[in-house]
C-alpha cells in the first residue's frame, strides 16, 4: 500500500466538528483514502452523489430529516460531493444542526464543491487536496534510489495510481482515463456544448507545455473565440485537468507582464492526447515533459506541505527567462529546470539586480530530491544563495 501524506492530516482534523472536504481529480484514490482511514470504525454511513436517491435525499433536505437518515453512524462521508445540488448549504446544515455527526465530502471536480461551498462553510471546514502519487509519497514508499531511477517512466506515463500499481498497463489505463471520465464534469455542464473543441484545445495546450500561451493563438488554432478559449482553459482548471501560472513583473519595463504558462497536473493525461508514449531517450520535447513534470510535482509539495508562496514564471522582451520563482516572506527564490545533469548555469544579471536577495538552483534528475524534499521530513527544499 503507498501511503498518502494527507492521511494523517485528515486524521488530526477528525472530531472536531468541521466539515472535512477531500478534492482532486477523478482516479487520484480520494475514495480508497477515505476506506483506509474509516473502515476499521463501525459507525460510519457511506453515500454517493452519482446515485439519484442520494441526491433527492439532500434536496430540501432539512435537520430532522437528515438525522433520520444518518441513525446512529457518527461519521458521514458523501463521495462525488459535486453532483449534488446546493451541496454547501446541506454540508452548512449538518455542521450547525448536527454537530454529533462528522461530514467527510469527496469531489472531483471544483465546479460545486469547491465554488458553492466557500460562503456557506466559512469557518466550518477543513480542505484537503488529493493529487496523483507525489515523488515524495513514492520515495517514502520504495526509497530515493528506486524512484530516482523511474523518473524518465514518470515522464511518460505519469503517476495516476491504477498507472503506478499496473506495470505494463499504462497505455491502456491512460487511454480510459482520458477517454471516459477525464471530461465527465466539463461535458455535464450546461452550455458546454463543443466536447470536440474541448479535446481540441487540451491537445493544442499539450503541445504548448512550457511556452506562454496566446489566448488568441489557442483560439484560432481551435477554431473558438478568445473568451471561449479562456472559460474552457478555467473550466479545465476547476476540473484539476491543468493549472495556470502567470510572470512575474514588478520592476523592469521590459518585463513581460500579461504572460501565462499552461501545465497538466499529469504527464501521462498530457501524453495521452497527443498519443506519444516514446521512450525519453527518443523524445525531442524531453525538456517540457521534465519542466511540467516538475511544476506539477512542487504544486503537490507546496500543497501538502501547507507552504504559502506566490508562483510565477519570468520573461523579458529580450528573452532572458527563469522557469519558476517562489515568492516568499518577501524574497524571490528561483529555478531552472535542465534535464541535462551537466548544464551549468547562473541567475540572470537583471533579475538579480532588479530583485536583490534572491536565490537560484538549477534542477536536474541528479539533484531532484533538493527540489522536492525527501518525501519523509516535509522540509522546504534548500536553495542555493547566490
Amino acid at each position: 500500500m503507498i501511503n498518502r501524506f494527507i492521511h494523517q492530516q485528515i486524521i488530526e482534523k477528525s472530531d472536531t466538528k468541521k466539515a472535512i472536504l477531500v478534492f482532486g481529480p477523478r482516479q487520484t484514490g480520494k475514495t480508497t483514502l477515505m476506506h483506509q482511514i474509516l473502515d476499521q470504525k463501525k459507525d460510519v454511513l457511506w453515500l454517493s452523489g452519482d446515485e439519484t436517491d442520494i441526491r433527492n435525499l439532500f434536496e430540501n433536505a432539512s435537520s430532522t430529516r437528515l438525522r433520520a437518515v444518518f441513525g446512529n453512524n457518527k461519521v458521514i462521508v458523501i463521495d462525488e460531493a459535486q453532483r449534488i445540488a446546493n451541496i454547501g448549504l446541506s454540508l452548512k446544515l449538518v455542521t450547525d444542526q448536527l454537530p454529533d455527526y462528522q461530514i467527510i465530502a469527496t469531489g472531483s471536480s471544483a465546479f460545486e464543491l469547491a465554488n458553492k461551498t466557500q460562503e456557506a462553510l466559512t469557518g466550518r471546514k477543513w480542505e484537503f487536496f488529493l493529487f496523483p502519487l507525489s515523488f515524495g509519497e513514492m520515495v517514502a514508499h520504495h526509497g530515493l534510489i528506486t524512484e530516482k531511477r523511474m523518473i524518465g517512466h514518470r515522464l511518460i506515463y505519469g503517476s495516476y495510481p491504477e498507472v503506478v500499481v499496473n506495470p505494463g498497463k499504462e497505455k491502456e489505463i491512460l487511454k480510459q482515463l482520458t477517454d471516459s471520465y477525464l471530461y465527465k464534469d466539463l461535458l455535464m455542464l450546461e452550455g458546454l456544448k463543443k466536447p470536440a473543441k474541448l479535446v481540441s484545445l487540451l491537445q493544442a495546450l499539450a503541445f504548448q507545455v512550457g511556452s506562454e500561451v496566446s489566448y488568441s493563438e489557442l483560439g484560432r488554432t481551435v477554431g473558438l473565440d478568445n473568451q471561449t478559449i479562456e472559460k474552457y482553459i478555467d473550466l479545465l482548471e476547476k476540473a484539476y485537468i491543468v493549472f495556470r501560472i502567470g510572470a512575474l513583473s514588478r520592476n523592469l519595463r521590459k518585463e513581460l507582464k500579461q504572460g501565462r504558462k499552461v501545465y497538466f497536473y499529469d504527464n501521462g493525461i498530457r501524453n495521452a492526447l497527443i498519443a506519444q508514449f516514446g521512450t525519453i531517450e527518443m523524445r525531442t520535447d524531453k525538456g517540457a515533459l521534465w519542466e511540467n513534470y516538475l511544476m506539477s510535482e512542487r504544486r503537490k509539495f507546496v500543497q501538502y506541505n501547507r507552504i504559502w508562496t506566490n508562483v510565477y514564471f519570468w520573461r523579458t522582451q529580450d528573452q532572458q527567462e527563469i522557469d519558476y520563482i517562489e515568492e516568499r516572506d518577501g524574497k524571490f527564490h528561483a529555478w531552472e529546470f535542465k534535464w541535462n545533469p551537466d548544464t551549468r548555469l547562473r541567475l540572470s544579471r537583471t533579475f538579480s539586480n532588479a530583485y536583490p536577495g534572491s536565490t537560484f538552483q538549477v534542477v536536474t534528475p541528479q539533484n531532484i530530491e533538493d527540489f522536492l524534499g525527501d518525501g519523509q521530513n516535509g522540509l522546504p527544499a534548500p536553495i542555493i544563495p547566490l
